[in-house]
């Protein structure tokens, strides 16, 4: 911990070594980032506000994808999955069954934690591309369950649509800037949420998988419910992204969040860096941001150089996978490691 602290910022009392937040200026720019976030609606255009929304619900699921990778050593390929369980089980809750919009995101996420639960019993056994190979089947068989079972609720391929507004006395968050400050306030709890939990004895039970699991089980961890215990919150996290996802967009399917977004949130975790809280942040700014740079340049090259053509349509995977290359043979501990290097200078 000592190479982020700023220099000559030394351990006075165990609170002190404890604290997150150590100086008053830092303090003073906690509090002045929060409040700049919170102000960001008052002068921001629909479209920038809208990638504002889409990152802060894929940075919630990215943090529950980081816990399991970077904190745990484990890998999924289906965290897209299990967002959709969480989009589901929330649209259901919330159109079916009158559940209130703020019961039903934790209890999407409890959901979605119980089906993580399931396709995390192969960690028990196997790991490493084998593992990624058992969570890649999630991302089939879960959509395909929304897909073909009970047609009347969950509306087969066409899905759900008009889902209800989250509401608070009397006010309905129905517009962009009204989600923003739910998604907002989500994301700052799941990543104070995912701060605390390395400095607990979870994680640090997980961080010790990670190193070595056959050590860690000798200093007497319990591999077997460390594990799932990664699993049930990777997911768990995902569900919540999942519930917001389906309430910001109103509606859900199947196909809406699929393997190739998995993939994105995965390389959002290897970008940022693992084992890190500030690692998901700016994983998934950089590689959402890139995606709208991109997908606002490609209209424009197409109209430049219409001989391309449709060549332009797979600019966007290009460059993700030439960044991701590019991070792994050039920072390999990812974004968050560059940018806390230069506080122990």
């Amino acid at each position: 911990m000592a190479a982020i602290r700023p220099a000559g910022d030394f351990d006075i009392s165990y609170a002190h070594d404890m604290a997150v937040i150590r100086r008053p200026w830092q303090w003073a720019a906690a509090v002045g980032l929060v409040a700049f976030l919170f102000a960001v609606p008052a002068f921001s255009p629909p479209q920038f506000l809208d990638a504002l929304n889409l990152i802060g619900i894929f940075l919630v699921s990215v943090q529950g994808l980081a816990i399991l990778v970077g904190y745990t050593g484990q890998i999924s390929l289906g965290q897209a999955a299990f967002m959709t369980v969480g989009a589901y089980a929330s649209a259901v809750l919330t159109k079916y069954a009158g559940v209130p919009f703020w019961f039903a995101l934790p209890l999407a996420g409890l959901g979605a934690g119980l089906v993580g639960l399931i396709f995390g019993l192969p960690s028990l056994r196997i790991k490493g591309f084998y593992l990624a190979m058992a969570t890649l089947a999630a991302q089939f068989i879960i959509p395909w369950i929304f897909r073909g079972f009970w047609v009347a609720t969950l509306g087969g391929a066409t899905g759900i649509q008009e889902i209800p507004v989250p509401r608070l006395a009397g006010f309905a968050f129905d517009s962009e800037w009204g989600m923003y400050f739910i998604i907002l306030v989500v994301a700052i709890l799941t990543t104070i949420a995912m701060k605390n939990l390395a400095r607990t004895r979870t994680g640090r039970a997980f961080v010790a998988i990670r190193d070595n699991d056959l050590a860690a089980e000798v200093l007497g961890i319990n591999i077997v419910a460390y594990k799932l215990r990664a699993f049930f919150l990777s997911a768990f996290y995902a569900g919540l992204a999942g519930s917001l996802w389906a309430h910001y967009l109103r509606s859900i399917n199947p196909e809406q969040l699929d393997l190739i977004d998995s993939v994105w949130m995965l390389g959002m975790v290897i970008v940022g860096g693992m084992g890190s809280a500030l690692g998901p942040i700016l994983g998934t700014v950089f590689i959402r941001l890139l995606r709208e740079l991109v997908s606002t340049l490609t209209p424009n090259l197409n109209d430049m150089l219409p001989g391309l053509g449709a060549n332009l349509a797979g600019l966007g995977p290009l460059v993700f996978g030439f960044a991701l290359a590019l991070f792994l043979v050039f920072e390999p501990h990812g974004l968050a490691l560059a940018a806390v290097f230069p506080l122990a200078v």
